[in-house]
């Protein structure tokens, strides 16, 4: 699970650089590994969303609510 961290932080960190579509890259590399976690589709669907994606975005969000109906995180 450290590689999905790992890949979660470096997204988070490019989040917060304004890069989103390099953000999403690493995003969905850690979805690739673990594709139940919700928090994984959040993140996905967060950086979607500020790419403009809206669509795709409320897809992994309502994925995230799927997973686990009362995610804190889904935005």
């Amino acid at each position: 699970m450290d590689s999905i961290r790992s890949l979660v932080e470096k997204g988070q960190s490019l989040m917060d650089d304004g890069k989103f579509d390099d953000a999403l890259g690493f995003f969905e590399q850690a979805l690739l590994l673990n594709q139940d976690d919700p928090d994984l589709w959040n993140y996905k669907g967060v950086a979607l969303r500020s790419l403009g994606r809206y669509e795709e975005s409320m897809e992994c969000f309502n994925k995230s609510l799927e997973i686990e109906p009362r995610d804190k995180h889904a935005s």
